[in-house]
């Protein structure tokens, strides 16, 4: 059976954010004093067949081997049928 796994990955805490502070800048420029803080971070759909346990598994080292840097980066995985 196929199923989603949606990848969310966030810098660290304290690690600079470059493209947060630049996107922060923009939105001020643009008139919205709301927003005190920007963090950007990695967004993946991974669409995945087989039993469940392996399957999170194997996702899991993705994360940790491919698609986050874990010295600056968490991630977080929800599954979806």
């Amino acid at each position: 059976m196929n199923k989603k796994a949606v990848v969310y990955i966030r810098l660290k805490d304290g690690v600079l954010d470059p493209q947060g502070i630049t996107i922060e800048r923009a939105i001020h420029n643009m008139g919205f004093d709301m927003v005190s803080s920007v963090r950007s971070g990695k967004f993946f759909e991974l669409e995945i067949a087989g039993e469940s346990g392996q399957t999170e598994q194997k996702v899991d080292e993705i994360c940790r081997k491919l698609l986050a840097n874990p010295v600056i980066e968490n991630f977080s995985v929800e599954y979806e049928k």
